[in-house]
């Protein structure tokens, strides 16, 4: 059997055997632990010497780029990491959400650091706040890359995605990982940080694997670190306790399992379309890699008067459920994930037995298909009943880690609320009902026990995720139990490895450290037009200051006419001296449109087209008679690598546009977002 080996200071490392680990689905073993010893304090500093310095060497743009390669690699391989993960007793659907999902979370941060972070290694976090009266000094807040390694410590139920949501936004933040897998999957995370590394978009040093024991890592770690860990509470409360994490003040943050809930609001009867999606969401969370997911229902909160409905129609799912080898046809849910974690959630069912009883399962009749699955760690779906909550109920405390869930009744939605909450802090729960004012009223009580809240009507449902479906763009995480960290969330995530820093100085001077222009800077003036220089001649700090425009009755009434904008406040002059302006203004989008005509160059150039409009606002109004002029200064550069349709490189440029009056008043401010044409010969990155 093989032995698998982890990868530390650039070399795989690996050559006694020590653990076996037997495959879920037949106790066949897979491979072997290794049993040499590691040296962490070699590790971490190869991290941050070697792969901190490799990945700063490259900038956000391009660290985006190369997870999008790694993405795409994993994609033309996945047939061997679903081969391999079956071991693990997930289904085709449960590597589905595992293996794909952790692909999916690649290509999603390789798509969000394209498009929000700039190039370079520093994010300016505005706004720019002045300091003093006329602007000579001012404050605002960069965030920066912290120089230190980042510990991931994963669970063994999502041995791929588990990972990859982790690393994606690491990298992305410039920031070297060492992965420590669950023991009784890393086979899995190994075989994926092989094809990662042969992938070739790996930079030196920007990615390390432990198989085994931490050991001493912990007592390596500095301040500048990041520890992030997945896996039981008690567990993350060891952790974070480490004297080393304490002393040195070390981030660690803790997704731990929790025990989410369905809720079945009272507008919700067997008649109606959301009884059955319910009923569906809460039968699909309890087979999905067999119950084995941080974010899987575990207490069914029913009005008291649809309990017999909600068991009736539950039973009559899970029934249809096949359960064994999922390489055989017909088979919809696999085994756990060792024989380990079956002892133990036999156990959790009989602690759970003493406040509930058995609707499903445990009769002794249970059998999983398959050859050899007699010696896999199957276990059939058990639903429970709490009759009397008022009593006691251990589902609010004792998680049975695998396809269990406990059906709970409540009286009124105070009550339900109530009974949520005993859950002391869960990831995800799911809502179910026909009603927005009930929704409403229930949601805001219901985020402060929770990360993620899944509202679930009929129409919710044409193209929801489902409950227990984290996504890259929204929060993961949640408080108390839950583990109290956060994860994911869109580009949030990057920024969880990034430093935020208060800088103040003189506007020129924040101007120099965040890479972009800030009002008050000094600018760069000649008598080229920004307009005429290409992407990378463009300099920040560039900048125009147009001729004058006096705005006259003429304008208001053309602008009017080819608009359509007939508001009282542009014609209608009694209305209008009547108003808090005391006179007719001019359109707020004429004012746009006429600054544009005094800075855009007419002429053919590297400037392709408009990309897009942000922070608009109209200051003070414009009036017939005013005078208006505006200045246009190259604010900021995007090189994110986009081509023409006729495969020309460009970059994105940002410019800050200031509008005022004949009293030097400003009246307008945006940035306005171009596409400019690199020269001819510019090579893309790949």
């Amino acid at each position: 059997m093989s032995v698998l080996k982890s990868f530390i200071a650039g070399e795989w490392v690996g050559e006694q055997q020590a653990k076996a680990l037997p495959s879920a689905i037949n106790g066949e073993i897979v491979a072997h632990t290794h049993d040499d010893t590691l040296d962490f304090k070699k590790a971490v500093e190869y991290g941050r010497k070697v792969g901190g310095k490799n990945l700063l060497a490259m900038d956000f743009q391009e660290r985006a780029l190369a997870l999008k390669t790694m993405a795409m690699y994993l994609q033309e391989h996945k047939k061997e990491l679903y081969a391999l993960s079956m071991h693990t007793g997930s289904s085709k659907a449960d590597n589905g959400i595992d293996i794909d999902g952790g692909f999916g979370t690649l290509f999603s941060y390789a798509s969000m650091g394209r498009r929000e972070l700039p190039s370079g290694n520093v994010v300016h976090e505005g706004p720019v706040t002045p300091l003093g009266k006329n602007n000579h000094f001012a404050g605002t807040h960069i965030m920066v890359p912290r120089g230190g390694v980042a510990v991931h410590i994963d669970a063994y139920n999502f041995p791929v995605w588990g990972m990859l949501e982790k690393f994606a936004p690491t990298f992305l933040a410039g920031m070297p990982s060492i992965v420590k897998p669950a023991t009784s999957t890393c086979y899995v995370t190994e075989l994926a940080v092989r094809l990662m590394h042969e992938s070739g978009a790996l930079p030196e040093g920007s990615l390390q694997l432990i198989i085994g024991s931490t050991g001493d890592l912990f007592e390596h770690l500095e301040e500048q670190d990041v520890v992030t860990f997945t896996g039981s509470a008690k567990t993350a409360r060891m952790l974070r306790v480490h004297p080393n994490i304490i002393n040195r003040s070390i981030p660690f943050n803790a997704e731990a399992d929790s025990l989410n809930s369905a809720l079945l609001a009272p507008d919700v009867t067997p008649e109606h379309e959301e009884f059955d999606l319910f009923v569906r969401e809460v039968g699909r969370e309890m087979v999905a890699k067999a119950g084995q997911k941080c974010t899987a229902i575990r207490r069914i909160m029913v009005p008291q008067e649809q309990v017999q409905a909600v068991c009736d129609k539950l039973k009559e799912r899970l029934s249809k459920i096949t359960t064994g080898d999922p390489s055989v046809e017909g088979v919809r849910m696999g085994a756990l994930a060792s024989i380990d974690q079956l002892e133990d959630v036999k156990a959790n069912i009989q602690e759970l037995l003493k406040t509930s009883e058995l609707v499903l399962g445990g009769d002794g009749s249970f059998k999983p298909t398959g050859e050899g699955t007699e010696k896999g760690a199957f276990i059939e779906p058990h639903l429970l009943l709490c009759r009397n909550p008022e009593n006691g109920c251990g589902a609010h405390d004792i998680e049975a880690f695998g396809p269990v869930a406990t059906i709970i009744p409540y009286d009124t939605l105070d009550e339900a609320v109530e009974l949520v909450a005993k859950g002391r802090g869960s990831l995800v729960t799911t809502v179910t009902t026909r009603d927005p004012i009930t929704i409403a009223k229930l949601a805001p009580a219901l985020a402060a026990y929770h990360g993620r809240l899944h509202l679930l009507d009929a129409e919710a449902a044409k193209e929801s995720t489902g409950h227990g479906s984290p996504l890259p763009m929204l929060k993961h995480g949640g408080p108390g139990r839950a583990g109290g960290g956060e994860e994911l969330g869109g580009i949030r995530a990057v920024y969880h490895y990034l430093q935020r820093t208060a800088i103040q100085g003189s506007p020129t001077m924040l101007a120099a450290v965040t890479g972009e222009y800030i009002r008050g800077a000094k600018v760069i003036e000649n008598e080229i037009h920004p307009f005429r220089y290409h992407f990378e001649d463009l300099q920040i700090n560039q900048s125009l200051l147009t001729h004058r425009r006096t705005v006259t009755e003429a304008d208001l009434v053309n602008f009017g006419c080819l608009s359509g904008d007939h508001f009282y406040m542009h014609f209608d002059e009694i209305a209008a001296r009547n108003s808090q302006f005391g006179k007719r203004i001019a359109h707020g989008y004429f004012v746009l449109s006429a600054a544009a005509g005094m800075f855009v160059d007419p002429g053919e150039g590297p400037v392709l087209a408009n990309y897009g409009l942000d922070t608009l606002r109209f200051i003070e109004p414009v009036a017939p008679g005013d005078t208006i002029r505006a200045r246009l200064t190259c604010k900021r550069k995007i090189d994110q690598g986009r081509t023409s349709p006729d495969g020309h490189p460009q970059g994105v440029v940002v410019w800050d546009v200031q509008v005022t009056n004949q009293n030097d008043e400003l009246v307008a401010s945006y940035d306005i977002l171009t596409l400019v044409a690199k020269k001819e010969g510019a090579k893309e990155p790949e």
